[in-house]
This record gives C-alpha cells, sequence and structure tokens, in this order.
C-alpha cells in the first residue's frame, strides 16, 4: 500500500516539474508567460509546498487540503485561460493585472519566474496536440483528482 506521505511527495515533485519545464517553454522557447500563466505558475508551487509540508509535518491529510485549495484555484485560473483563447480579441495582455503582478515582491526579486511578459492570447504553440494551458488546465485536473483521492481514502 503506497503511503500518503509518498504521493504527497510525488505531488510536490509534480507541481515542481510542471514549473520546470514553463521555465524551459520560457527561457530556451522563447515563449513568455502572460499573467495567466505565472499565476497558474504560483498555485503549482503552492501545492508543491502545501504537499511537501504536509508530507514532512507528518500531517498528511492537512497538506492534501490546502494543496487542494490551491489545485482548485488552479482550476479556475486555467479555465479563464481557456476562455480567453476561445475567444479571439479577449485579451488580458497588458492590464493592470498584469503591472500590480510584476510589482509584487516575488516578481521583483525572482523575475525570470514571475514576471508576466507576454498575452494570454499568445498561447496556441501546441506540444503533443494540446496547447500549453490545455496541458496546464489536464495537470490541475489531474492533480486535484489525486488530492481528492487521498484526502478520501483511509489513513493506515
Amino acid at each position: 500500500m503506497i503511503r500518503l506521505r509518498s504521493l504527497l511527495l510525488a505531488l510536490a515533485s509534480v507541481c515542481l516539474g510542471l514549473v520546470a519545464v514553463a521555465l524551459y517553454l520560457q527561457h530556451v522557447k522563447g515563449l513568455l508567460p502572460c499573467p495567466l500563466c505565472v499565476i497558474q505558475r504560483y498555485l503549482f508551487l503552492a501545492v508543491a509546498v502545501c504537499c511537501a509540508i504536509g508530507a514532512w509535518a507528518g500531517k498528511p491529510k492537512a497538506g492534501a487540503a490546502l494543496a487542494l485549495i490551491g489545485a482548485l484555484g488552479g482550476l479556475g485560473v486555467v479555465g479563464k485561460h481557456l476562455w480567453v483563447l476561445a475567444h479571439p480579441g479577449l485579451s488580458c495582455g497588458i492590464d493592470p493585472m498584469e503591472t500590480a503582478l510584476n510589482k509584487i515582491p516575488s516578481a521583483t526579486l525572482l523575475p525570470w519566474l514571475f514576471k508576466a511578459d507576454g498575452l494570454c492570447e499568445d498561447a496556441r504553440d501546441t506540444l503533443l496536440g494540446l496547447s500549453i494551458p490545455q496541458w496546464s488546465a489536464l495537470s490541475f485536473v489531474l492533480i486535484t483528482l489525486s488530492l481528492i483521492y487521498l484526502l478520501a481514502r483511509r489513513q493506515r
């Protein structure tokens, strides 16, 4: 039987890996992140931190519950991103959200990770047939389902 701690650490690793892929796409492939992309990064990192803390602090259910809140937030943000892509002409590009997002301390300290420079409607490049926001949506769905499973199963 797989332990809750192992599953939480696996989910944390997956989330960190997804952020690493986003950084690869940004810095190697030249895909600039939009404000919604950056918010998704924050949420992937929040899920990873909650899972890791829950695993290491001996409170796996509490960590999974907090991570679930982040994953549900991620579903909401990626849903908005997919909606923007489905309605051409609507952009969340240079607007007050981007300006505010780029002024928070994490974005000023780590601009290579958290600075939003792109337009949401430009996220049309595909990877294995899906756009990057679609991959993000799939990831958030799988993470959410995994966390619900962790919370629903009995601890042994």
